[in-house]
């Protein structure tokens, strides 16, 4: 179900999360793997508030960088995850990366999703930042905002999602 790797840059889980999980079990990031009764979800419940609701097939790794044993961010690489998480005191907030975006927080609820060369980050609450590996500059998006960022290097712009692309997304998650 997960594969545990030491690294240089701490503590690296790579989930897939097609695969039932009959129990919680620990992934060594500070999360706990837990099924869904009755469906196929998962939910990944962390020792710090952290939640992360991969969508059913979602391939993405957690890591911990600073090797506190808590999980400071994911690599996403197909599908998309539902994160909400709490403010962390003195400490960088979560982040995911794919090939297109990294998004990264500090205490809100909101998802990413990863499909081709597309990646679209949507907040839920709070506020996120977002921007393209290749570049400083960032967009910061809100509560109700969306950004898609493809591949190449054009402005991003931030829009207020329309309620059915909300509610499709939202349903991947059984929200």
């Amino acid at each position: 179900m997960s594969l545990l790797t030491r690294n240089f840059l701490g503590v690296v889980v790579t989930v897939f999360a097609f695969v039932p999980a009959a129990s919680a079990q620990s992934t060594g990031t500070g999360c706990a793997l837990a099924h869904v009764a009755g469906t196929f979800m998962q939910i990944l419940r962390c020792q710090d508030g952290l939640t992360i609701v991969p969508e059913t097939g979602a391939q993405f790794t957690l890591m911990d960088s600073d090797r506190d044993g808590n999980a400071d961010s994911a690599t996403l690489r197909f599908k998309a995850l539902l994160i909400d998480g709490p403010t962390r005191k003195g400490k960088a907030g979560f982040q995911v990366i794919t090939p297109q975006a990294i998004a990264a927080v500090r205490g809100t609820k909101w998802a990413v999703d990863v499909q081709q060369t597309k990646a679209s980050v949507f907040v839920v609450a709070g506020r996120v930042a977002v921007r393209r590996p290749t570049t400083k500059t960032s967009v910061i998006l809100g509560p109700g905002e969306g950004v898609d960022v493809e591949e190449g290097s054009g402005p991003l712009t931030v829009r207020r999602w329309p309620a059915q692309r909300v509610s499709a997304l939202m349903a991947r998650f059984g929200q």
